[in-house]
């Protein structure tokens, strides 16, 4: 079989899925988007159930078309969403409550609110808001999207009972004498074939066995009572929609005519809502594009499909409809159909659009108790049960009360008091974890951590016993007022037996005026001890913008006597190392050293270094001159007389990689002396050096004329070497245990 056969098999399987999809999830979201207009428009009274079942139908439509052509993320349907339903039903509610307007200008509103919604999505998605939304933490989302589940589920209920529009939760639980039998009947038999059907059908979407269930039970109960067969004053179904080209014409005509006629003045009443909204509704997509990614293996553009649905919204909201977003239910349905690429979505919208025009007059018959039955059942499945699993554990007690706190504001408030709250909260768990992640990385004294710069014994000697009174933090984090008295207490009682405190700022992604102060506190204290404070590793430019070590000055930690600045830890460890030995008296810098001052030869036999002398070359090297490079050909050991020599690894690109510095007294280049290969590293005099060659090739000349030398030559190197590698095992403890 050949490449383009495959193809177009391929091509026609996706067409075929894309069909079966976009019509099932069609049938999924369209009757729950009919219920949401429903919802929305209830507090309107019953005279607005045709515009609210059109409104529910025009932005399937709108949203399953535009989202998918501007968007493009596959498989993904967008239609109206429970969460749009819930925040402007209180939106309607609260201005019929009020009498802010007049009842015909509200649907107006309405759309003006879906116009922002999709100009704020549209704007988020071009500024690339789309990856910043997604952090919005999780039990702040949980919580309010509970708290729309409890919102939906009471409002819900009454209608459920046959109860009157203005009858709510409480008060139609008391009213037994009011409840309609009829309406309890088809929104039991509707609920529990929501439950019951995935289990028993998976082919066939729940919510549409739900309904037809429903709808039958309707009609089954008109053999009882016949006056259910009648549309007129009926209040048990949606009643009649116009639905013909000619009568939605009419729809859009009358709103239109409002609008152009609208006055401004109750403008700012829209933005809070809109801007909740619009957040909402992208949170909701983006998570159902995170969980598709999760099933599908892909990953989605989030800022494009933001676009896409800010395109959708306002797409709707010209055509009188509701907002939406992507919808995890129609996806999933989309998904397990068949749905492979986007045209799924162009699908769902086309067959919606045949539904209006074909099917309209039907609608009229659908029960609301069934449709309420239906919400119901979303409104438990929206709330997140497994929060209560946070009561076990004393780490997510807090995540607990934080959803907690977002349902109650959202069920006793409003959501727009709701999303205030969460915002709030979701800063408060912020603060909560930055200040749970200690500052400190690590702590250490400078007897346990060295610098890279090889000192010969009697220095390390006394350095090890003076390096009690140098403290070495490394910093990590954000430091801010959640964190600087973290930073404080926690070095404060170290502060007095600190002569050298060195504050590593490598890993800090950010620092502000409190933490600022704090640090001229722990200046403060230093300073009376006649004592220093050093920065090392200043970040520059973090990913925030800000350059740190600026920052510091302009708040008057600039360079003084106490306090100094290095680019790099090790260089500020060896400046404080070369103080202390300058205390003690032990480093005469112009001093130029004899052969039985440096360290391997101090307890030679004056006879032996009599006899080793001839062979030593005495070098001397200009700062900066090289000794030697990497991969040269040499078999020569290098003594330190005067002067400090680098040892550094070249990189890929140029750079390079400081690996020790050797002092006076010291010994470099001991590799290739004992295994004769080439070398492995750059060697260059740090400043003016002079130095004593010898050369493997003349040493075993040495060896075959006096082997007693030779043995006590390699039992030194092996002594110094050993050494060595006791003071790297000092550093590695001291790293590991803090």
């Amino acid at each position: 079989m050949n490449t383009t056969t495959t193809q177009k098999k391929e091509s026609t399987s996706n067409i075929v899925g894309d069909i079966f999809g976009g019509t099932a999830s069609m049938l999924v979201a369209l009757p729950s988007a009919i219920a949401f207009g429903l919802l929305i428009y209830a507090p309107l009274g019953a005279s607005f159930s045709g515009r609210a079942a059109i409104g529910g139908i025009m932005g399937t439509i709108a949203m399953g078309l535009l989202a998918s052509i501007f968007g493009g993320t596959n498989r993904l349907i967008s239609a109206p969403c429970a969460p749009a339903a819930a925040v402007l039903s209180v939106f309607v509610a609260e201005l019929v409550k009020n009498g802010t307007l007049p009842a015909d200008l509200i649907p107006v509103y309405l759309m003006l609110v879906g116009l922002v919604v999709g100009i704020v999505q549209i704007i988020i998605g071009k500024l690339r808001g789309g990856t910043f939304i997604k952090y919005i933490p999780y039990p702040v989302v949980a919580g309010y999207l509970s708290g729309v589940g409890v919102i939906i589920f009471t409002g819900q209920f009454p209608k459920w009972l046959g109860l009157p529009k203005e009858i709510k939760f409480w008060e139609g639980l008391t009213r037994v004498s009011d409840w309609k039998w009829e309406s309890i009947t088809v929104g039991a038999v509707t609920i529990f074939v929501m439950f019951m059907a995935p289990k028993i059908i998976k082919a066939i979407p729940a919510a549409i066995i739900a309904l037809i269930a429903g709808v039958s039970t309707y009609f089954i109960l008109s053999f009882i009572n016949p006056s259910l067969l009648s549309l007129e004053n009926n209040h048990f179904v949606i009643g009649p929609i116009s639905a013909s080209v000619s009568d939605l014409g009419n729809v859009f005509s009358t709103q239109w005519t409002l609008a152009s006629s609208l006055d401004f003045t109750h403008i700012g009443l829209i933005f809070l809502p809109a801007l909740t909204l619009a957040v909402l509704l992208s949170i909701d997509t983006l998570k159902t594009c995170v969980v598709l990614d999760a099933i599908t293996y892909t990953r989605h553009k989030s800022n494009k499909e933001l676009v896409g649905q800010g395109m959708g919204n306002i797409g709707s909201a010209l055509l009188c409809g509701i907002p939406g977003a992507g919808t995890m239910g129609a996806t999933l349905v989309n998904l397990n159909s068949g749905g492979k690429t986007k045209k799924s979505g162009l699908v769902f919208g086309i067959t919606a659009v045949l539904v209006l025009l074909l099917f309209g007059k039907l609608v009229a018959w659908i029960p609301i108790s069934a449709l309420a039955g239906i919400l119901i059942v979303v409104a438990i499945r929206m709330v997140d049960y497994k929060t209560f699993a946070l009561l076990k554990h004393k780490s997510t007690v807090f995540d607990f009360f934080v959803m907690l706190g977002v349902i109650i504001s959202a069920v006793t408030m409003s959501l727009i008091a709701a999303a205030g709250i969460g915002i709030l909260l979701a800063i408060i768990l912020f603060l909560r974890e930055q200040m749970r992640t200690s500052v400190i990385r690590r702590k250490a004294f400078g007897n346990q951590l060295f610098s890279k710069k090889s000192r010969v014994i009697t220095e390390r000697e006394i350095l090890e016993v003076k390096g009690k009174h140098t403290l070495i933090v490394q910093l990590q984090g954000q430091l801010f007022f959640g964190t600087a008295d973290q930073l404080l207490s926690q070095i404060e009682p170290l502060l007095n037996d600190s002569k050298y405190v060195l504050l590593d700022m490598r890993r800090v992604l950010s620092i502000d005026y409190t933490a600022a102060n704090r640090l001229k506190q722990i200046l403060g204290r230093i300073k009376e001890q006649q004592g220093y404070l050093i920065f090392t590793s200043v970040p520059l430019n973090v990913l925030s913008g800000q350059n740190i070590k600026v920052y510091l000055e302009n708040l008057g930690l600039t360079e003084t006597e106490n306090l100094k600045f290095f680019e790099d830890l090790d260089f500020a460890l060896e400046w404080v190392e070369d103080e202390i030995l300058a205390e003690e008296k032990v480093v005469d810098d112009n001093k130029v050293l004899g052969l039985n001052e440096i360290e391997l030869f101090t307890h030679f036999p004056d006879i032996a270094l009599k006899t080793l002398s001839p062979f030593l070359i005495e070098k001397r090297y200009e700062k900066g001159q090289m000794i030697f490079k990497m991969n040269d050909d040499g078999d020569e050991i290098y003594f330190v007389r005067k002067g400090n020599v680098k040892i550094v690894l070249p990189l890929a690109g140029g750079g390079t990689h400081h690996l020790v510095t050797i002092s006076k007294g010291s010994f470099f280049g001991d590799m290739v002396f004992l295994d004769k290969r080439k070398r492995s590293a750059n060697a260059f005099a740090g400043d003016e050096v002079l130095l004593y060659e010898l050369s493997r090739k003349k040493f075993d000349e040495v060896t075959v004329l006096h082997p007693e030398i030779s043995g006590q030559f390699f039992e030194m190197l092996a002594f110094v070497i050993a050494n060595r590698l006791r003071l790297s095992d000092i550093e590695l403890k001291a790293l590991q245990e803090n």
